[in-house]
């Protein structure tokens, strides 16, 4: 225990001086992070290369414990094959996130250097090799290995968006593995993490707000993949089921943000690897919290899933699933609470819009079947008019090769707004609906792709495509 004690406080006070230090020598370089009133917020150029300071006050602390008389020299020096071999996937993550910092990398090429990290360390022996009391085989640990590494490694990174966040998060789920560790006494995973801790605390002095240095991708990349690896050797000591649902639950925080910002951009149909003001720390100062209260506040919700981490690590199979269940209830109050809209519409598709969905899609699929056994204007026109009036419209127009027909489904007396589809420079069809009705399963735009593509065929010539629309009358 005192040797923990040492190697924490060694590293924090490490930490303490290196930070300024290299942080102004990196002003001096020009490696910083500018404002741009949009994502990033912050008032002046800020250092952005913190986790260079990180990973020194980390190392170094293991240099003087190999050199010093402490007990856990000899625990050190056990367990150095293992550590060195594992060194070269950090330190392939902690070049990939400097590069990132220096040259701003394209992020498929950030990917590859993590997936290379992840794989070194899948070989060193950081390997997922059971799920719920299932063995995998090495193929398939691989992939998850390497899966849940790449996850860990950019959720710290896409959460490191407001001073003092991914540092304060990395620090609760240090400490959260090395109690943990005392707890199973599996003494080599706290002597790998103490150093964490202690490194994350001194920073810490700096990053929170407001910030004078930023982790940077060379320090978010390096937290998030070495919590990464710790949280598999942790489970590697465990025979329950459970298996790595208590690190899910310390890195719950990122890893929750992470998971939700892939589903709302692909919900929106937008770039995954994309950025966007929609995070949860995002969300949070929108609802009025400050920096600093954001800050604490995902602390607390840090701390809280650290505690369902341990109790679910120490109880009894049974009382966990209790508390696993309590937790998932917690994630789904805060889904609720911070109020995504696609989330809002995803859920309005499942509880009630599922069913309209799936007939508009029919009925578009009907109409378009309609359309292209009509042969001639003629038929068109009546499967034209069949089809709009059941979708609501109460007014078809249609002017081909200089011959105009017209039917209204409703009162004269009745405010439209009118949808011109144009076929040609002479020819159209014009859709009209109620201007106090909501349109019928959000189908106008696909309608108008059908009547356009199917009626070109019977024009004198291929219009551009364009939407007019008429003000109401």
């Amino acid at each position: 225990m005192f040797t923990l004690f040492v190697l924490t406080i060694a590293s924090a006070f490490l930490a303490l001086p290196l930070t300024p230090v290299l942080r102004r020598v990196f002003t001096r370089m020009g490696v910083v992070d500018r404002p741009d009133s949009y994502r990033k917020l912050h008032h002046r150029a800020v250092p952005k290369l913190g986790g260079v300071a990180i990973a020194l006050a980390y190392v170094l602390p293991f240099g003087f414990l190999l050199y010093s008389g402490l007990h856990a020299r000899h625990l050190l020096l056990d367990n150095m094959g293992q550590i060195m071999r594992l060194l070269p996937a950090a330190l392939v993550v902690f070049l990939t996130g400097v590069l990132d910092d220096v040259l701003d990398l394209r992020p498929r090429h950030k990917l590859v250097g993590q997936v290379l990290g992840a794989s070194l360390a899948w070989w060193a022996g950081v390997q997922i090799s059971g799920v719920a009391g299932v063995a995998l085989n090495s193929w398939l640990s691989l992939v998850l290995t390497v899966g849940w590494l790449v996850l860990c490694t950019n959720a710290f990174n896409l959460i490191d968006g407001v001073d003092g966040l991914a540092a304060g998060v990395g620090l609760v789920s240090s400490l959260t593995i090395l109690l943990s560790a005392l707890l199973q006494e599996n003494l080599p995973l706290a002597i790998a993490i103490a150093p964490l801790a202690g490194a994350l605390l001194g920073f810490l002095r700096y990053n929170f707000n407001p910030a004078s240095v930023f982790l940077g991708d060379s320090g978010s990349l390096l937290v998030g993949f070495l919590l990464g690896a710790y949280g598999v050797l942790w489970t590697q000591k465990t025979t329950t089921m459970i298996g790595m649902t208590a690190p899910l639950m310390v890195m719950a925080v990122p890893l929750f943000d992470t998971s939700i910002a892939v589903v709302r951009r692909y919900l929106r149909n937008k770039p995954i690897f994309g950025a966007d003001r929609d995070h949860v720390h995002h969300r949070l100062l929108a609802l009025g919290f400050s920096p600093r209260g954001v800050a604490l506040v995902l602390y607390a919700a840090c701390g809280i899933a650290s505690v369902c981490s341990l109790l679910v690590n120490a109880f009894h199979q049974d009382y966990a699933a209790v508390v696993i269940l309590l937790f998932c209830g917690s994630v789904g109050f805060g889904l609720y609470l911070l109020d995504y809209p696609e989330l809002t519409a995803l859920r309005r598709v499942f509880t009630g819009d599922l069913q309209r969905f799936v007939a508009g899609h029919v009925s578009l699929q009907q109409f378009d079947q309609d359309l292209q056994n009509a042969e001639t204007p003629s038929a068109c026109w009546i499967v034209i008019c069949r089809h709009a009036e059941a979708w609501g419209f109460c007014g078809v127009r249609m002017r081909l090769s200089g011959h105009t027909q017209e039917v209204s489904f409703c009162r004269a007396s009745v405010t439209t707004w009118t949808v011109r589809i144009p076929l040609s420079e002479s020819d159209y069809i014009n859709l009209e609906h109620p201007a106090q009705t909501p349109v019928r399963d959000g189908a106008v735009p696909h309608l108008i792709n059908l009547v356009q593509a199917r009626m070109q065929v019977h024009s004198q010539a291929a219009p551009k495509h364009r939407l007019a629309a008429v003000g109401e009358r």
